[in-house]
């Protein structure tokens, strides 16, 4: 099916739904019976014409207006919908649909970060001192200890998990924001984070400290690194869609992709949340390599498969 095409067979419907919307306001009553039922069936016809579009033009902003659409009119066919069941309903679908339908932004993000570790590791274990000069101190330990374990006590190891879930949340959210420089401040977030990984990993291993970089890393790094490559991928959709509006304005564009990006970034902040509470009192407690590695992978899996699963539905 061709775009304009689909467009031209459906403007007008879309139009007349919208004025309807618009017209009711958030108080159905205000419409005419005839109204109303032209405004239950526009919106099942929306919903369907919803469906074709993300599954035939995922990427064009024709996507994005349709959901707009068709989530103003179901507020008013479902207006007693309660806001705790749209909140499951988010958590449960929404959030991964978008995803899903940013899957190349999310594989374009994951290049970038992942590409410049693996150099980092490279040049790290080329030349040691000069890459060990250019990492942050405070991430250098994992080239001297022996063990994670850092003796802090319950109490310790709580206040170190709400410094990194600060921490984790705000690279997150300066990923996506910087999505306003057009993607390049994105690039540069993730390209930075991912030479420090691979600087720190290839320090490590230089370092004879295999089993201790592993051990640091692996619980939580798996869902961590998997949030920053999120936050990466709604800030170069951010860009992308600066830079190609489409049919919209430059401004509509921003608009309406800075709104699915704080629902991405809602939609990821207690995946942040886990990864701090197991940075904290599973990374650094001395459980060793496989333990830690073995509650990454698992945590890292159920992310991966419910974004596969539950992104396509609809699809």
């Amino acid at each position: 099916m061709k775009l304009n095409r689909f467009v031209e067979d459906r403007q007008g419907r879309w139009e007349r739904l919208g004025e309807l919307v618009t017209a009711a306001g958030k108080r159905p009553e205000r419409l005419e019976f005839a109204e109303i039922k032209e405004l239950a069936a526009g919106y099942r016809a929306v919903a369907a014409d919803l469906a074709i579009a993300r599954r035939s033009f995922p990427a064009d902003p024709v996507v994005g207006r349709l959901e707009r659409l068709a989530v103003g009119a179901r507020a008013l066919v479902y207006e007693r919908h309660s806001r705790r069941k749209s909140l499951v309903a988010f958590f449960a679908d929404g959030f991964w649909q978008l995803l899903w339908q940013r899957r190349r932004a999310l594989a374009l993000a994951a290049s970038l970060l992942f590409i410049p570790g693996l150099l980092g590791a490279l040049w790290a274990l080329a030349d040691p001192p000069v890459v060990r000069s250019l990492m942050p101190v405070e991430f250098l330990w994992v080239t001297e200890e022996q063990s994670t374990d850092q003796g802090r006590d319950a109490l310790g190891l709580a206040g170190f998990s709400f410094f990194v879930m600060v921490n984790n949340i705000r690279v997150t959210l300066v990923a996506f924001a910087l999505g306003v420089t057009l993607g390049l401040g994105t690039g540069y977030v993730l390209l930075q984070n991912g030479l420090i990984l691979g600087g720190i990993t290839g320090l490590a291993l230089e370092a004879g400290n295999g089993d201790v970089i592993v051990a640091a890393i692996a619980a939580h790094g798996v869902i961590e690194l998997t949030a920053i490559v999120v936050g990466g991928a709604a800030g170069l959709s951010l860009g992308n869609a600066l830079l190609r509006p489409g049919r919209r304005t430059r401004r509509e564009a921003m608009r309406s992709e800075a709104a699915n990006a704080f629902r991405i970034a809602a939609g990821i902040a207690p995946w942040l949340i886990l990864a701090a509470f197991i940075e904290g009192f599973v990374s650094r407690v001395g459980l060793g390599p496989l333990p830690t590695s073995l509650v990454g992978v698992s945590v890292g899996a159920i992310f991966w498969a419910l974004l596969q699963r539950r992104g396509t539905l609809g699809s």
